[in-house]
């Protein structure tokens, strides 16, 4: 007999978002009577939300396990990568910018004189 009240095609809403270890996660967080949310976290460092950017924002975000993230976390992740990308984005401008400027001095460039 089909149920009114679950879709058909599985779980919607925020629950379909859920990896089975964040709802395991959450689940025990629950019977511990702890916050829903991950805090140990902060208190290892700084925050993914915090971190500058750089090529360590890069390596935690390249090692970060995508199905372990809650929402919140995940939302933050995205924020990261953001902020990773516009400072990439700069770097590539500011070389570009450089390459540009420096163009008519490398085509001047004499060749050194042999004694």
């Amino acid at each position: 007999m089909n149920n009114a009240s679950e879709p058909a095609d599985g779980l919607a809403g925020p629950m379909k978002a859920m990896s089975p270890g964040v709802v395991d996660f959450l689940f025990r967080q629950l019977v511990a009577g702890e916050a829903p949310e991950d805090v140990q976290w902060r208190r290892e460092g700084v925050v993914l939300g915090e971190q500058a950017p750089g090529a360590e924002l890069a390596r935690r975000l390249a090692e970060t396990d995508l199905e372990a993230l809650t929402p919140l976390e995940l939302f933050e992740y995205v924020r990261a990568s953001q902020r990773l990308v516009a400072w990439a984005e700069q770097l590539k401008e500011r070389a570009v910018a450089h390459y540009c400027a420096e163009e008519p001095r490398r085509r001047t460039v004499r060749p050194a004189s042999t004694p």
